[in-house]
């Protein structure tokens, strides 16, 4: 089961409405004011959660008795962020690959938790990714292969989420590298780009965030 997380920051409601027509049988999570780019694109979710302080009154109580939707309402002063609940809810419903919506924007602290809290998903072997109009962000801690024709942009940058990334080995790249330890702090692993039909990044150890991105 697919499941898409729409949180509150910055939906380009042509990508959203692009993804959720070309996935059927999704499970849709809106998270808060996320819920207000459903709305307009007339997509009913399967759950909203969240303190619900962001969201529209009048859009909030649209979707409030429809039976078909849960709603998980949380107090504002809670230890956790919206789409850490909701991206912890996916897992414990059973999906068996995430799309987040929202996750980017103008407030940075939150793009860097939402990146973070990816963590979750990466531990219980689940994809799991970031998508905004000009990026594609997820973490891996082991092997992966990128399609070129299928890459979300041109541009394949590299940041270690722990303090080294033991063993880098990158193949089908631009830039690439053998057994490299790329430590945390180091740009060196900004702007590649694939030029084989098939990329390789191989690594013994660590959590690397990976950003597809168009420009």
């Amino acid at each position: 089961m697919n499941c898409l997380i729409v949180t509150g920051g910055d939906v380009c409601l042509d990508l959203l409405n692009e993804y959720y027509n070309d996935n059927k049988d999704l499970l849709v999570i809106a998270v808060d004011k996320g819920l207000e780019s459903l709305y307009s694109l007339n997509i009913v979710p399967n759950h909203i959660v969240g303190d619900l302080d962001s969201v529209n009154a009048t859009i909030l109580k649209h979707y409030q008795n429809n039976p078909q939707i849960t709603i998980h309402k949380y107090i504002p002063e809670k230890d956790y962020t919206d789409t850490d609940i909701a991206l912890k809810l996916a897992i414990k419903l059973a999906a068996s690959n995430i799309t987040i919506i929202g996750a980017t924007g103008t407030r940075i602290d939150h793009m860097l938790a939402n990146i973070h809290v990816l963590t979750y998903a990466l531990d219980s072997k689940i994809p799991c990714h970031i998508l905004d109009s000009n990026n594609k962000i997820y973490l891996i801690n082991d092997s992966a292969k990128l399609n070129k024709d299928e890459a979300h942009g041109k541009y394949i940058s590299l940041i270690p989420l722990t303090t080294s990334i033991e063993g880098l080995t990158l193949k089908g790249f631009k830039y690439p590298l053998n057994n490299y330890c790329l430590t945390i702090g180091k740009s060196l692993g900004i702007s590649n780009e694939i030029i084989q039909d098939i990329a390789t990044i191989d690594l013994k150890s660590g959590t690397l965030i990976v950003i597809e991105s168009k420009d």
